[in-house]
């Protein structure tokens, strides 16, 4: 969810965006055909006007890219300046009530109690096993009070997740302090600009001083005359901004906020940007077979929540925490050829599968390949060696820390 040097693209590995470029998770088919019945964004028609070519993701149509600009281009561009998403596609929700607090401590293993006001966290909602239902950004504005983003792919999945636990909560005597109540913000916009030019130019639109907004940290901020929720983050390891729209307003602020410097940018390259960054992909790198501790996202678990126990999913999060995980999520460098999502991974010389690629593209600002992929605990430390299946040929690979790029979030 979620939050360099641009050294330009090397000629060690040969990139076109349609030939070569195939996001890791993003593989779009039939782009006439596929966008019927698909959900639209309110900015649907403003992407159509700017030439965005539209194609179907998480059940919604989105842009993948504008006009004749490549996605490596796109991508240089948000390195190199700013570039604005449409993240609209992302589920908003507000939780309000006196138990607001303790009902999310409950899904999420994230120590939500220390959080001060209007300070956001990565988290995770957990099923029963353990296992990643959603990864999520918190935001809590009160003790009464939060602001959460889930992801679109899991929309449903997340809202009868959420419908369920708060029946079972407010009918509980955990909700004896009062009740919970979830709003889903329908139709609401949610745009990110991305880049090191994104905090100037935001800037230059609003008196409020943008210094005193440090990561994760967010505010109602003054917007040529609109008031907006505004969070500092996001997904491509560059300074950047999200911010959340009512639906009335969401294309004027948009136009507003997408003029020269800024590109408008498509999931192209928000999908290679994001794993430079060493951001996951939900369906790729996360799912409901998968811990936090195998994820590499043991740091979301608060202190006290290990010595308590009592979220959901517990159980199984613990168990890894004590004994190691099974598996774990890590980084590496390929030769020769981009490995893509499936691809096995083998200890090399040897006729052993030891764990699969996830995501993998050739990185458009190191010129290099990289790959996430789980592998078996043993396995997972920096330096080791290991072979890629890629078409049917084993390529050396590297694991490799993340991020892959160094990231260039504000902490003032």
């Amino acid at each position: 969810m979620t939050t360099l040097r641009a050294i330009g693209f090397r000629n060690a590995v040969h990139f076109t965006p349609r030939s070569n470029f195939r996001a890791s998770a993003i593989q779009f088919r039939g782009f006439a055909s596929a966008n019927e019945g698909l959900r639209k964004t309110g900015l649907y028609d403003f992407h159509v006007e700017n030439g965005a070519k539209m194609v179907p993701f998480a059940g919604y149509s989105m842009p993948l890219s504008y006009g004749n600009v490549g996605q490596v281009a796109s991508h240089n561009h948000v390195r190199t300046s700013a570039g604005l998403f449409d993240v609209g596609h992302m589920v908003q929700s507000n939780f309000r009530g006196p138990t607001a607090t303790a009902f999310l401590e409950w899904l999420t293993p994230s120590s939500l109690k220390s959080l001060t006001p209007y300070t956001s966290t990565l988290s995770v909602l957990l099923n029963e096993a353990g296992g990643i239902i959603d990864d999520t950004v918190i935001t809590k504005h009160s003790e009464n009070a939060y602001y959460v983003v889930t992801n679109a792919g899991r929309r449903d999945r997340d809202l009868a997740w959420f419908r369920e636990k708060l029946t079972e909560w407010n009918d509980s005597d955990s909700a004896k302090q009062g009740k919970v109540e979830h709003e889903v913000l329908e139709g609401w916009g949610l745009v990110a600009l991305q880049g090191p030019g994104a905090a100037s130019y935001l800037q230059s639109l609003t008196a409020f001083d943008l210094r005193v907004l440090t990561f994760g940290k967010s505010a109602f901020v003054p917007i040529e005359g609109f008031n907006l929720h505004v969070a500092r983050g996001g997904y491509t390891g560059e300074d950047g901004f999200e911010i959340s729209i009512p639906p009335s307003q969401t294309l004027e602020v948009t136009q507003l906020l997408s003029k020269a410097p800024v590109q408008l940018t498509g999931l192209g390259a928000r999908d290679s940007l994001r794993l430079e960054a060493g951001m996951c992909l939900y369906g790729n790198d996360l799912d409901e077979e998968t811990t936090p501790i195998e994820a590499g996202l043991t740091w979301v678990i608060g202190k006290e929540r290990r010595e308590t126990g009592d979220f959901i999913g517990a159980e199984g999060v613990l168990k890894h925490l004590k004994e190691g995980p099974p598996r774990r999520r890590v980084g590496l460098v390929v030769e020769g050829a981009p490995a893509r999502q499936g691809a096995q991974v083998y200890a090399p010389s040897q006729n052993e599968v030891i764990g699969t690629v996830t995501s993998g593209i050739p990185s458009p600002t190191l010129g290099k390949n990289i790959a996430m992929a789980y592998v078996q605990s043993g396995w997972h430390k920096k330096g080791t060696e290991v072979e890629v299946d890629v078409r049917n040929k084993l390529r050396k690979a590297v694991l490799t820390p993340m991020p892959f790029v160094k990231p260039r979030y504000w902490r003032g």
